[in-house]
């Protein structure tokens, strides 16, 4: 059974960092791109920063760009999101999405995954 589990959200103060962890089971993810979204309270989900796994070519989101961080690490299957200088507006659940046949700007379009995870809430508030 294919499975993606996240891990790693919490309450951090604004300024402060976290990082998010998406372990993935089931299979070898060689093909796919796999992906952090995130949905804030009575707000559409929004991409945030992508990775593919075979080159590590990695992709993100403008609101993000700078101060989050994608990673994955072959060996445990698991990808990771550093996030840094966090702020209000990063309060969200996280989810991690797996796909394959993704190319350049489609990244960002959740209806091109087909795997995901439960997600992990991070909250941003002093």
């Amino acid at each position: 059974q294919v499975q993606l589990v996240e891990s790693g959200g919490g309450l951090v103060q604004p300024g402060g960092s976290l990082r998010l962890s998406c372990a993935a089971s089931g299979r070898t993810f060689s093909g796919y791109v796999m992906t952090w979204f995130r949905q804030a309270p009575g707000k559409e989900r929004e991409s945030v920063a992508a990775i593919r796994w075979s080159s590590s070519t990695t992709y993100y989101s403008d609101s993000v760009k700078g101060r989050f961080t994608i990673s994955r690490d072959n060996a445990k299957n698991t990808m990771y999101l550093q996030m840094n200088s966090l702020v209000s507006e990063d309060t969200a659940v996280y989810y991690c999405a797996a796909g394959t046949q993704i190319y350049g700007s489609s990244w960002s379009n959740g209806r091109n995954y087909n795997i995901w995870g439960q997600g992990t809430q991070v909250t941003v508030s002093s």
